[in-house]
């Protein structure tokens, strides 16, 4: 399973928008964004979460689920806990940008 999370991350790693993304996929660019507004898994035809999980392979992108080791050298990022708490101003920061941690105050 693929996160929307990790959709944006993998593209914001290969600094590349989400028509790139759906054109290296072969899925159009309205189910990049719909993928990408989703909460939490990614949910779709299994065939076209094929395709863009098989593009972001094939650019060099390795896509970890919880409790995964990686199998390459690369250098990627990943959260230590399934969830995190920010306090204080990053947090402020944060709600600005309306992301989805779980803040406390």
């Amino acid at each position: 399973m693929i996160t929307a999370v990790q959709l944006r991350a993998a593209r914001a790693l290969l600094s590349i928008d989400q028509q790139t993304l759906a054109d290296l996929s072969g899925v159009s660019l309205a189910t990049i964004q719909r993928m990408e507004r989703s909460e939490g898994n990614v949910r779709g035809v299994i065939d076209t979460l094929t395709k863009v999980v098989g593009a972001l392979t094939a650019t060099g992108i390795e896509l970890l689920g919880d409790n995964v080791r990686s199998e390459g050298g690369g250098r990627g990022v990943r959260f230590k806990e399934p969830s995190f708490v920010v306090r204080g101003s990053a947090a402020r920061a944060l709600r600005s940008k309306k992301r989805r941690v779980l803040v406390r105050s």
